[in-house]
């Protein structure tokens, strides 16, 4: 085995990273990761130069992000103006690009760990191996690895799908990220791995000095309560109606489809209400069809609001045949808040869309050579102007409270999910994860939990076939629904805790970490120079 791995050091890079994406859900085996995070350690410390030390994290990065993101090739099967077999191409296609931002760290950190530095005595010395001082080496990569992580999640409209510290979430740790938010967790994660590895080598005193921070954020996410609901709470239902993907845009389909929604969501009641349906429930434009918003009243007590998915579409005139037609211009991917009264309360439109999903980048050169978006439908989705709360009206023995509205993709961003100058009480979170196997949704999930203990809110998931769930503001999921199954979620609303310090600061607070980590990185090898 030794051998092998040192005469194919690539290919062990491979197989390393592809079972390194075991540490994510539904899995969860984070040992796993740890221990493939632990041999690439030892493959960037023996690369001889430059390229191979890319190379071999390149190649961590694809095995890594073929398993982490195999739901991808599942969304295909449900269009048919691209082959369906084109799924598993655009998934190594995206990891082939994914790849380079592990390849990056590990570039950056074999680089800077032979770069000679000036010593207190006059002399310079590089990094020697792995008897050199063992602590400089963990802490580089850790740094590094966090700022080409926050920069996967931001160029080019980012990706930040399964951030590593996501496999943190079943040990504890993951409270950490209420200080240092999710690329920070990805950092200790790396601090873990190099642990691991420093126990093997029995160095056991700086293997103490890595694992004692993520040791004491485990006990104390272990042992820190969820808050408690207070009694008398508003009252929530989140609706789970278990409608494919295959039948959600049927025409025959819709009035089955709107019977389980509104079958699901209960009868009125004198009692408020919070009603939740998932993203793009409905069928209808809510602000053009007065008809549907009467439809949705009727579902409603005299106290209750629902909150929907719907698209808002936009129209310009064109002429065809010497006349001014209207013809559909562009849409919102919509959340739409609706009362009583058949009126609309509110509405959010998502800002962070999903690219190829929701609209098609440089269609004048795509479309000709057949490709076209994921979602159905004549013209792209416009994004829009980003996270606000929204005031819920009060209701008798109620006070208004604000919401937070992140749909689906949206709520992967890490720092980019609340309005800091007008935090909500909650965040929802509508998602459509249909289209996802059964993969992506429990990772989706996993990454909404983050996003509630960054920032100190509880989260309320909707979506058509799971998993929906109501999430506490300490990250740990309260109610849920699984895959695939009809049902609701009645509770009450958990409450939000004081604005954590990820909160304030946001990602300034990970950069401030990563420049901590590579400071102390760099003054550990001066001093041993």
């Amino acid at each position: 085995m030794k051998q092998a791995f040192a005469r194919h050091p690539k290919i062990a890079a491979l197989l390393a990273g592809f079972a390194s994406a075991t540490g994510f859900a539904p899995l969860n085996l984070w040992p796993v990761t740890l221990a493939c995070l632990a041999a690439l350690l030892v493959l960037i410390e023996r690369a001889p130069d430059r390229r191979a030390a890319f190379s071999r994290g390149w190649m961590f990065g694809l095995g890594h992000f073929t398993l982490g993101l195999n739901w991808i090739a599942h969304a295909f099967t449900f269009q048919d103006s691209m082959p369906h077999w084109f799924g598993y191409g655009a998934v190594l296609l995206l990891s082939l690009y994914l790849a380079v931002y592990p390849g990056l760290a590990t570039l950056g950190t074999w680089w800077l760990s032979r770069t000679k530095l000036p010593s207190l005595s006059g002399r310079g010395r590089g990094w020697v191996g792995e008897r050199s001082e063992p602590l400089s080496f963990p802490l580089l990569f850790s740094a590094l690895w966090l700022a080409t992580e926050f920069l996967r999640s931001t160029l080019f409209t980012g990706f930040a799908w399964n951030p590593l510290g996501v496999t943190l979430l079943p040990t504890g740790a993951a409270i950490g990220a209420t200080l240092i938010g999710t690329y920070g967790l990805g950092a200790l994660t790396i601090l873990a791995a190099s642990a691991f590895l420093l126990a093997v080598r029995r160095r056991f005193r700086p293997a103490v000095i890595l694992a004692a921070p993520l040791a004491l954020l485990a006990l104390w996410g272990l042992l820190s309560p969820a808050p408690a609901t207070p009694v008398g709470a508003p009252r929530i239902r989140v609706v789970q109606p278990n409608i494919g993907q295959d039948e959600k845009y049927s025409v025959e389909a819709e009035y089955r489809n709107f019977r389980k929604l509104s079958t699901l969501s209960g009868q009125p009641r004198p009692a408020p209400r919070l009603i939740f349906w998932p993203e793009a429930a409905i069928p209808a434009y809510l602000d053009m069809e007065p008809d549907w918003r009467a439809r949705l009243a009727h579902l409603l007590g005299p106290n209750d609001l629902l909150m929907t998915g719907g698209d808002k579409v936009y129209f310009k005139p064109v002429e065809e045949n010497g006349a001014l037609v209207n013809k559909l211009s562009g849409a919102n991917n919509s959340v739409w808040i609706v009362t009583p009264a058949a009126t609309i309360a509110g509405r959010y439109s998502k800002a962070h869309l999903v690219p190829y999903g929701e609209y098609l980048p440089m269609r004048n050169i795509l479309e000709p050579i057949g490709l076209s978006r994921l979602v159905p439908g004549d013209a792209d989705f416009w994004p829009g102007p980003g996270p606000q709360s929204l005031t819920l009206p009060a209701n008798p023995g109620h006070p208004a409270l604000k919401m937070g509205i992140q749909i689906c993709y949206e709520i992967i961003f890490s720092g980019q999910v609340i309005d800091p100058a007008n935090r909500p009480d909650f965040l929802f979170n509508p998602s459509n994860d249909a289209w996802f196997g059964s993969w992506g949704p429990v990772q989706h999930l996993a990454q909404a939990r983050l996003r509630a203990l960054e920032e100190g809110v509880p989260i309320i998931r909707s979506t058509p076939t799971g998993v929906s769930a109501i999430v506490d503001a300490r990250g740990h999921v309260v109610h849920a629904l699984g895959l695939n199954r009809a049902g609701f979620l009645d509770a009450g609303m958990p409450p939000a805790l004081p604005p954590t310090l990820f909160a304030r600061l946001g990602n300034w607070a990970p950069g401030l970490l990563m420049l901590m980590l590579l400071g102390a990185a760099l003054a550990l090898r001066r001093a041993k120079s």
